[in-house]
């Protein structure tokens, strides 16, 4: 048997799993403000440490996450992060600015743009966005349910180094070779007739046994 048509069983057995989350990303985005922010926070914490984690740290200071300053969520997240003094710098500097911007509405600032690419790398650029590159924008992204973004972490990049398509495992150090690697990831879902977001989701739990966001 080959890897794709290991990979395509594998897919067929866990499309109901994949439907199942890709349904609660979308339910994200009509909660409005506050669950946008919190889902960006989510990507935050999870840049350079785990989903899980993530989860742990948006569980801890999700009631205060408007109101806190720094030393309040990072006396939340001690324990919750390894990084907790690094990462509450970040909530706060990031609330501030789309306060600022903003006033954190978060809808009015994702529907002033009408490209996609643009709008993912207002979050992966921006200065007033800490702590995320073009990773945890795609995830964030992807996760209050805007669908075409690859979300290129390490498991997805050993799988397509496994599988032939990049050369080598390691991130992409530029925007422009996220976006290379990007395509060449949607080119292989088309050639193996695999939905190019269920991908993401397939390759991950693959990889980690576990489908989570």
């Amino acid at each position: 048997m080959t890897f794709i048509e290991e990979l395509r069983l594998s897919y067929e057995a866990k499309k109901p799993l994949i439907d199942e989350r890709m349904s609660e990303f979308a339910e994200v985005y009509p909660q409005g403000d506050e669950a946008i922010f919190l889902e960006l926070c989510f990507c935050i914490f999870t840049a350079g440490a785990s989903a899980r984690m993530g989860l742990s740290c948006i569980e801890a200071i999700k009631d205060v996450v408007l109101t806190a300053n720094a030393d309040e969520l990072e006396a939340r997240l001690v324990g919750k992060h390894r990084y907790p003094r690094a990462r509450a710098g970040y909530i706060i500097h990031t609330r501030d600015y789309l306060q600022q911007e903003w006033d954190l509405q978060m809808k009015k600032l994702m529907e002033s743009f009408q490209d996609r690419l643009e709008l993912r790398a207002f979050f992966a650029t921006n200065k007033g966005i800490k702590g995320i590159g073009y990773k945890e924008a795609s995830h964030f992204l992807r996760n209050i349910g805007l669908k075409g973004y690859a979300i290129l972490d390490k498991h997805i990049l050993r799988s397509l180094h496994e599988f032939g398509i990049i050369d080598s495992p390691k991130p992409p150090t530029s925007g422009k070779k996220y976006l290379e690697t990007e395509v060449k990831l949607k080119e292989f879902a088309g050639e193996i007739g695999i939905d190019f977001d269920d991908l993401d989701l397939l390759l991950w739990s693959n990889k980690t046994g576990e489908i989570l966001k």
